[in-house]
């Protein structure tokens, strides 16, 4: 099924039914998106939270590609806007919330999420479940995740390659595992779909969609030294390392992106202009 065809199948999911009812966060809006103003630390401490309170709901980091997708699919913008957590991830949208004049205080990844996590989840006795990428990937991440969390409850992993018919044979086996937490990397937009379609079944308290982070956690593609993402150039560095596959994506994406930021900013400081002048008159 390609993408458009998956974007197109999403039901209309309604406004609670995964977000969850914890206590409010700061929001930061870009564009037409809400973005919740928490570090990678503090966003950590809300996933126990919501998991403490019996609760349940998905977590979506956006970054600009996914933002940008968000304004040609609606489908794909309800789900991201019914998350119980949005963070930015992406270096970009925190430059952004500056320029905008709000302030998120950093870019939360979906790899830094997915150690992050495991780590508390292992102080915390929570259960983990990973699905997505090939066989081999999700293994190799399973075997490094558990190297470094001992104690660690991996309830169990499975490869991102299936049909529709057996995604409901995958739901269950996610339930029966007793896992509280699922990170699910098969990319934008059919980890969204799966959740969508099967969220019911799951029997999980958290989600969170991750895209090609498990390649990176296996170790199958380096991550930028710790220099180059502090600097916000991740994203050059990626485009060095896959060119032919990410170069359409970051020019188009990227400029789109500015493109409508400037527009944003044109459109806001008119009005105020307009209400300004229209107060003077009166």
């Amino acid at each position: 099924m390609n993408r458009q065809a998956i974007i197109d199948n999403y039901s209309q999911a309604s406004e609670n039914h995964y977000s969850s009812q914890l206590k409010t966060t700061k929001k930061v809006r870009i564009l037409d998106t809400s973005f919740d103003a928490l570090s990678l630390a503090q966003t950590v401490d809300w996933v126990v939270e919501l998991i403490k309170s019996g609760q349940k709901g998905y977590i979506c980091t956006v970054n600009v590609a996914i933002l940008m997708m968000m304004r040609s699919y609606p489908q794909l913008r309800n789900f991201v806007h019914n998350a119980a957590l949005v963070v930015a991830d992406g270096q970009p949208l925190v430059w952004t919330s500056k320029l905008l004049e709000q302030q998120l205080p950093e870019r939360v990844t979906g790899i830094d999420l997915i150690d992050a996590i495991a780590a508390r989840a292992e102080k915390e006795g929570l259960g983990i479940y990973l699905m997505g990428a090939t066989a081999p990937v999700i293994a190799a991440a399973a075997f490094k995740m558990q190297s470094k969390y001992p104690r660690l409850k991996i309830c169990g992993f499975d490869d991102g390659y299936f049909n529709e018919a057996q995604s409901a044979e995958r739901a269950a086996a996610i339930s029966q595992s007793g896992a509280q937490i699922l990170f699910v990397g098969m990319g934008v937009p059919r980890q969204e779909s799966f959740l969508e379609q099967n969220w019911d079944e799951l029997g999980i308290n958290l989600a969170i969609p991750v895209g090609g982070s498990f390649d990176v956690y296996a170790g199958l593609r380096k991550r930028a030294p710790l220099w180059v993402q502090q600097t916000g150039l991740e994203w050059l560095y990626r485009l060095i390392q896959e060119p032919q596959r990410l170069w359409k994506r970051y020019l188009l994406t990227n400029s789109q992106f500015v493109l409508e930021i400037l527009r944003s900013m044109f459109t806001r400081s008119h009005n105020t202009t307009v209400l300004s002048n229209a107060r003077e008159r009166h």
